[in-house]
């Protein structure tokens, strides 16, 4: 799906000049660089050395961990995500290694845990506390206008301006008579779950005060925009997930009750239904043109085939039936490319991901940090949602990984305040005593 392309000069001194602010700017600022060459460069501009393949991306997270050991900003407290993540990197590593018993397959997943090692602790080394969670929001709001502008240009004129660096196509892609604008992304659906996934915590972004308004009434309309012109069902379904989390807040104390009652109704439609509960996935077709057969037979095909792939995964899926080599689920791809363990590290990450979100709300009686945390676990929805309709394979994973980074320092956080009030009554104690002491 990806094709290397020559390195555009603009995107060889947007590098430069992007990973020498990474080094000089402070400690909040480094992170700017990083999110414009997320949504401002193709992934497949990268320099090629022999056989391995630096993306522009990953230069810059080397820039950025050179920051961090240069400053010694690498103290953390490693909480239970940290783990889950190293774990998966690990897990994924070698289960590929092992299927396919080869050099290249084990620098190729070296590159992907570097990707993923790489990102995710960069922003937990950079982001300490919940102002630094609203700067980053506020980073991706700015930045959601100007790419809104050119996917708004790309769906007028045909044209995807950012074909000049090379690694996406010149004209954009039309199916059905819709156009399906992509950006700097390689994909529609990735631009679109992009645009879905920051719609939340923009939304959040009001509560803040000050420019935080203004920055998410613009950065929302961006994000709808962003959204709808890729004319891809996933993001738009992901997109009102997203809507609907928010809604949820408002019913946040019967969350385990929904919770039961929506897995209840999935075993009652499974029951009751001629083909199984996940054949749902057939009738996702928003736009028209939407291949949600295809979506839904990969999926029941994954189960069906456990046996095959659950150990160190499957090197192909071509066989399993017409046109299924093409993976559009990525629990289906983490599972293919890395087995069982694999996946459920995976679907472990998510879990404690979204309990974080619940233990950080719990944690403090801030309005406004509540709902920012509730906005973190709404933009994780529309991930979930999306993993059904695409396996992430460009810039969207970046966006992925910065967004669990985020969510574990919010359950640091709330582990530091849970410490902070578990210590507070053994203080009023000792306090006491030693004033009854001395009353004595």
């Amino acid at each position: 799906m990806e094709q290397a392309v020559p390195i555009h000069p603009v995107a060889l001194a947007f590098m430069l000049v992007a990973g020498s602010l990474m080094l000089a700017l402070p400690r909040r600022g480094a992170l700017v660089p990083l999110v414009f060459a997320i949504v401002f460069i193709p992934l497949q501009q990268r320099i090629m050395v022999y056989s391995l393949d630096f993306f522009i991306i990953r230069i810059l997270i080397l820039f950025g961990w050179t920051r961090v050991l240069m400053r010694g900003e690498y103290s953390i407290r490693l909480n239970t995500i940290d783990k889950l993540m190293v774990l998966w990197a690990v897990s994924a590593v070698a289960t590929y290694s092992i299927l396919w018993q080869t050099w290249g397959a084990f620098i190729n997943r070296l590159g992907v845990s570097f990707d993923i090692i790489g990102i995710y602790f960069l922003i937990r080394f950079l982001v300490r506390d919940f102002d630094d969670i609203v700067w980053v929001i506020k980073i991706f709001a700015f930045v959601t206008i100007p790419v809104a502008a050119a996917m708004f240009l790309e769906r007028v004129n045909g044209r995807n301006l950012f074909s000049v660096f090379g690694g996406v196509p010149d004209f954009t892609l039309v199916r059905w008579g819709k156009m399906r604008c992509q950006g700097a992304f390689s994909h529609p659906i990735t631009a679109g779950t992009f645009g879905a996934a920051v719609f939340p915590l923009l939304i959040a972004l009001r509560l803040v005060g000050g420019n935080g308004r203004a920055l998410m009434v613009f950065g929302a309309v961006a994000a709808t925009v962003i959204t709808v012109s890729t004319s891809s069902s996933g993001p738009l379904l992901g997109y009102f997930a997203g809507i609907t989390a928010l809604c949820m807040w408002f019913f946040r104390d019967r969350m385990r009750e929904f919770r039961w009652a929506l897995a209840l109704s999935l075993i009652a439609l499974h029951l009751v239904m001629k083909a199984p509960v996940w054949a749902l996935i057939a009738r996702v077709n928003v736009f028209g043109g939407s291949t949600g057969y295809h979506r839904f037979y990969l999926f029941d095909q994954f189960l069906r085939r456990f046996s095959e792939w659950w150990l160190f995964g499957v090197q192909s899926t071509a066989d399993w039936g017409y046109y299924l080599f093409d993976v559009t689920n990525n629990f289906v791809r983490i599972g293919v490319d890395g087995g069982l363990s694999t996946l459920v590290i995976f679907i472990a990450i998510l879990a404690f991901s979204f309990q974080s979100i619940g233990r950080a709300i719990r944690s403090t009686e801030d309005d406004v940090r509540q709902k920012i945390y509730w906005a973190l676990g709404a933009s994780l929805l529309v991930h979930v949602v999306s993993f059904f309709g695409v396996s992430y394979f460009d810039q969207i994973k970046v966006v992925l990984y910065m967004l669990f980074g985020m969510i574990s320092v919010a359950r640091s956080l709330s582990e530091e305040a849970a410490f902070e009030l578990k210590a507070a009554p053994e203080d009023t104690d000792e306090t006491v005593r030693a004033g009854e002491s001395r009353s004595y």
